[in-house]
């Protein structure tokens, strides 16, 4: 109860910086980073179904915001390797956490929508 109202009470600084950690891509980038470094394509490959475009925009915002670095490689052709900064390893526990909930409660979530439609279907 006590989160909860501090949340509620802060709500004009934490709905800012939730916007930008809880889009569709930012857990999943940031999970495939926090074991190791990446190249771009690495990244890509284990993100099905992210687009070129999509990967590119997200890495640079979550360069903007402090939570990924960038850095250009000495290789030929020249690589890039991304990598997870501290304070977007501070969210590897509650993105844990997420994934967690997300593998423990899918299958009842498929099911509730399925009753939900079937029950708005018939009326």
């Amino acid at each position: 109860d006590a989160a909860a109202e501090c949340a509620l009470t802060n709500m004009a600084r934490v709905r800012p910086v939730l916007d930008k950690i809880a889009d569709k891509w930012t857990i999943l980038i940031l999970t495939v980073l926090c074991p190791q470094p990446a190249r771009f394509n690495a990244i890509k490959r284990r993100l099905d179904g992210i687009t070129h475009k999509a990967l590119a925009d997200a890495l640079k915002r979550l360069e903007r915001n402090g939570l990924v670095t960038r850095t250009v490689l000495p290789t030929a052709p020249i690589g890039v390797e991304y990598a997870i900064t501290p304070m977007g390893h501070s969210l590897r526990q509650p993105f844990e956490a997420l994934c967690a909930w997300a593998l423990d409660n899918g299958a009842a979530m498929e099911v509730a929508n399925h009753e939900h439609d079937s029950i708005k279907m018939e009326k």
